[in-house]
C-alpha cells in the first residue's frame, strides 16, 4: 500500500528540471533562442573541441592552457547564468545587459595570457597598472561566476579567504600574519601559479573536463535508463525491492555524475515512486535515494572527480590506482550498509519486491550488457599505464561506438554535437568553483594559514587523535556544506586535513577521511542539499529526510575513523588475505550496526539489544585480531538468541492458535 494511500506518480522530464533547477544551481541556466542562443551553443562546442584539441595534440603552457579554459568558463557562465536564479528568463531579449559586458570582459581575462605572455613572464613580479586592474577583474569575475553557477557558500568562503589575506595583521592570536598588499593579493591570484591558476584550475583544464565529457557521452548512448533496468532486472524481486533498485542504480550513476543531486534527481524520479508505492514512507524513501545517490561521489572509479585532484594534492608518488585502490573497500561497505538497513526495515514492515509483471525483461536487459563496455574500459584503462588523459579519450571514441550500436537510440553526428555542447555545460560549475577553491589555496599557501589551523585543532584537542579527529570531521561537514565534489575536497583537503597528517596519519588516510566528510554534509541537516531534493521528489518532509539519510549512511560516520587509526582498509601495507578478512568481519559488522539502527534483525530488537549490536559492529569493523574475535563471538550469540526469540514467539503464537481453535 503506498503512503498516504496514495499511487506515487513518476516525475516527468519538466519536474525533474525544475527540482534539478531548485535545489541545484548547476541546473539553473537560461534557456537562450535567437542569436544569443546559437552563440552560447558555439561557444559551448568550441569550449570542448578546444579541450579535446589540447587532449590530442598537448596541452599549452600552463598559464596559456589555464586563462583559456577560464575565459571560457566564465564568459558562457554569464550568458547562461542568471544574476538572480528566481528571475529566469527565457528569449534573446531578457538577457540583462550587465552580463553580456561581463561575458565580454571574461573573454578578455582568458585572452590576457595567450596575448601578452612574453612580457608578463619577463616582467614576473612587477604588475602594470593594466595588468593590475585585469587581474582584479578576473578575481570578481571569478567571485560573481561561481555564486551564480555554483551557490553562495563557495563565494562567500573564497572572500573570508580574501579578506583575512588582506587583513591578517588584524586577527587575533596564531590567526594574526602581516598581511598582503593588493598588488600582492592581485599577484598571486593571476599572475602566479598558486592561486585562481593553480592545481583545482589545472586539474579541471586537463581531466576532469574529458571525464565530464565521457560522462555526457554516455549519457547519450542511454546507458542512464539503463542502469534502472539493469538495477531492476537484478535487484527488483528482492525484500523492498526498488529501495534495493535505487542503491544499485545510484552506484552505477556515480560512476558518471559529479553531483549528488542530479543523482538524487534523475534516479529518485524513478525509485522513489516505486518505493513508495511498496509501502515505504516519504522520508524513508527519500533517504534511501539521497544516501545513495551521495555515495556515488563515493564510489570510484571517478569518485566525483576529486581522485584526480587527489593525485596532485598528495604527491609523494602516489598514484591513481593506488587511490581507487585504497576507496574501494569503504565505498563498498557504505552501499552494503545502505543495502543492509533498506532490507531490515523492508522485514520489518513486512513488504515485498516487485512482482514478475512490474518487472523488465531480464532477456532484453542483459541483451544491452554492452551498454557498460564504457565503463568497463575506462576503469580497465585507468588500471594500465597509460596516462589519464588518454584513458578518458578512448573511453570517450568506446562510448561513441556503443553508441551507434545501440539501436534505441542510435546515435547520429548531431548527437555528437549536443553530447560536446552538453559536456562543456557541466563543466562550467566545475571551472568557477575550481577556480574560487584555487583562491582559497593561494591565501592558505601565502599566509600559512594550513599550518596555523592544523596546530590550532591539535591544541584544542590536546594533541590526543580521536579528539583531533572529531574537530576535524565537524570543520569538514561545515565546509563541504553546499559546494559542489571537487571545490569540496580542496577546501577540506586544504584547510582540515593537515591537522591530522601532524599527529602521524598517512597521508592518503587523512585526505579520504576529510573527502568522505565533505561529501556527507550532502545529506547533513541543516544544509542537505542531496536530501532535500529527495524530499522534493518524495513529497516528505526535507530535515526527516536529511535525518533518515544520515542513518541511513551511518557507515559514512564510522569508516573513515577506522580507515585512520588502521589503514588496512585501504589496503595500505597489507596482503590479499588481510584484505579478505577485513572485508568479511566489517560485512558482518555492518549487518549487526544496520539491525541495531532499524531496531529489527531475525525479529524486533529492544533498545539493549540494539545498542548491544551497533557496539559488536563497531568491534568487528575495526580491524585488529582481539576486536574480531570478541566481535564474532558475540555476533554469533547474539544472532541465536534472536532466533530463539523468534521461535519461542512463534511457539506461543500457535498455542495460543490451538487454543482458541478446540
Amino acid at each position: 500500500m503506498a503512503d498516504d494511500n496514495e499511487i506515487a506518480k513518476y516525475l516527468t522530464e519538466e519536474e525533474q528540471q525544475e527540482l534539478l533547477e531548485k535545489y541545484d544551481p548547476e541546473a539553473g541556466t537560461r534557456k537562450l533562442t535567437g542569436v544569443l542562443g546559437y552563440i552560447a551553443f558555439i561557444g559551448l562546442l568550441a569550449f570542448s573541441l578546444f579541450q579535446l584539441y589540447t587532449a590530442v595534440f598537448g596541452v599549452f603552457t600552463a598559464q596559456i592552457q589555464r586563462t583559456i579554459h577560464l575565459g571560457f568558463a566564465l564568459s558562457l557562465i554569464f550568458l547562461l547564468f542568471p544574476a538572480n536564479r528566481k528571475k529566469r528568463q527565457k528569449g534573446k531579449f531578457q538577457i540583462a545587459w550587465y552580463d553580456i559586458i561581463l561575458a565580454v570582459l571574461s573573454i578578455g581575462v582568458g585572452a590576457y595570457w595567450p596575448l601578452f605572455f612574453e612580457d608578463l613572464v619577463m616582467n614576473v613580479g612587477r604588475l602594470g597598472t593594466l595588468d593590475f586592474a585585469v587581474g582584479l577583474v578576473a578575481i570578481l569575475l571569478v567571485l560573481e561566476a561561481t555564486r551564480r553557477a555554483v551557490g553562495l557558500p563557495i563565494m562567500v568562503i573564497a572572500i573570508v579567504f580574501v579578506l583575512y589575506g588582506l587583513f591578517g595583521q588584524y586577527m587575533p592570536g596564531f590567526l594574526s600574519h602581516r598581511g598582503l598588499t593588493f598588488e600582492r593579493m592581485v599577484q598571486t591570484m593571476f599572475f602566479s601559479t598558486e592561486g585562481i591558476l593553480g592545481t583545482p584550475l589545472a586539474i579541471s583544464s586537463t581531466f576532469i573536463f574529458l571525464f565530464l565529457l565521457f560522462g555526457s557521452f554516455l549519457i547519450r548512448t542511454g546507458v542512464g535508463q539503463y542502469f534502472n533496468d539493469l538495477s531492476t532486472a537484478i535487484a527488483g524481486r528482492r525484500i523492498g525491492g526498488p529501495a534495493k533498485v535505487a542503491i544499485f542504480s545510484s552506484a552505477l550513476q556515480g560512476t558518471i555524475s559529479g553531483s549528488s543531486v542530479a543523482n538524487v534527481v534523475t534516479s529518485g524520479a524513478f525509485t522513489i515512486p516505486m518505493m513508495k508505492n511498496l509501502g515505504y514512507k516519504k522520508e524513508f524513501a527519500g533517504a534511501v535515494e539521497a544516501a545513495a545517490s551521495t555515495g556515488g561521489q563515493l564510489m570510484p572509479p571517478i569518485m566525483g572527480a576529486a581522485a584526480f585532484l587527489m593525485v596532485e594534492f598528495i604527491g609523494n608518488g602516489i598514484t591513481y590506482w593506488d587511490i581507487a585502490k585504497a576507496a574501494s573497500i569503504p565505498a563498498i561497505l557504505y552501499f552494503s550498509g545502505i543495502w543492509i538497513m533498506t532490507h531490515f526495515e523492508a522485514k520489518r514492515l513486512g513488504l515485498r519486491g516487485l512482482t514478475k509483471e512490474e518487472m523488465p525483461s531480464k532477456k532484453e536487459v542483459f541483451g544491452k550488457i554492452y551498454l557498460l563496455i564504457p565503463i568497463i574500459a575506462i576503469v580497465l584503462l585507468l588500471m594500465s599505464n597509460i596516462t589519464v588523459t588518454h584513458a578518458a579519450l578512448y573511453s570517450i571514441v568506446i562510448s561513441v561506438i556503443v553508441g551507434f550500436i545501440n539501436k534505441d537510440v542510435r546515435m547520429k553526428f548531431i548527437d555528437i554535437i549536443y553530447a560536446l555542447v552538453d559536456g562543456a555545460r557541466t563543466a562550467l560549475a566545475v571551472a568557477a568553483a575550481t577556480a574560487s577553491a584555487g583562491i582559497i589555496v593561494g591565501i592558505v599557501t601565502k599566509t600559512g594559514l594550513g599550518l596555523k589551523l592544523a596546530n590550532g585543532l591539535i591544541d584544542l584537542s590536546g594533541g590526543y587523535l580521536i579528539p583531533t579527529l572529531m574537530l576535524t570531521m565537524v570543520a569538514a561537514l561545515v565546509l563541504g556544506m553546499g559546494s559542489p565534489t571537487t571545490a569540496n575536497y580542496v577546501i577540506t583537503s586544504t584547510i582540515a586535513a593537515p591537522a591530522i597528517i601532524l599527529l602521524g596519519v598517512p597521508d592518503l588516510s587523512a585526505h579520504l577521511f576529510v573527502f568522505y566528510f565533505g561529501i556527507i554534509a550532502d545529506i547533513t541537516p541543516p544544509v542537505a542539499l542531496a536530501a532535500f531534493a529527495a524530499a522534493g521528489v518524495s513529497g516528505g518532509e526535507p530535515i526527516k529526510t536529511g535525518i533518515e539519510s544520515s542513518k541511513l549512511a551511518i557507515a559514512a560516520f564510522i569508516i573513515p575513523y577506522i580507515f585512520v587509526l588502521s589503514p588496512q582498509m585501504l589496503m595500505i601495507d597489507t596482503t590479499w588475505m588481510e584484505v579478505a578478512w577485513v572485508v568479511l568481519t566489517a560485512m558482518t559488522g555492518m549487518i549487526a550496526i544496520g539491525a541495531g539502527v532499524i531496531g529489527y534483525w531475525v525479529r524486533g530488537m529492544h533498545w539493549l539489544e540494539r545498542i548491544l549490536a551497533i557496539v559488536v559492529g563497531l568491534l568487528l569493523i575495526y580491524p585488529e585480531t582481539i576486536s574480531d574475535i570478541i566481535g564474532l563471538t558475540s555476533f554469533v550469540i547474539l544472532l541465536g538468541l534472536q532466533y530463539l526469540r523468534n521461535r519461542d514467539k512463534d511457539n506461543s503464537a500457535n498455542i495460543l492458535e490451538h487454543k482458541q481453535n478446540m
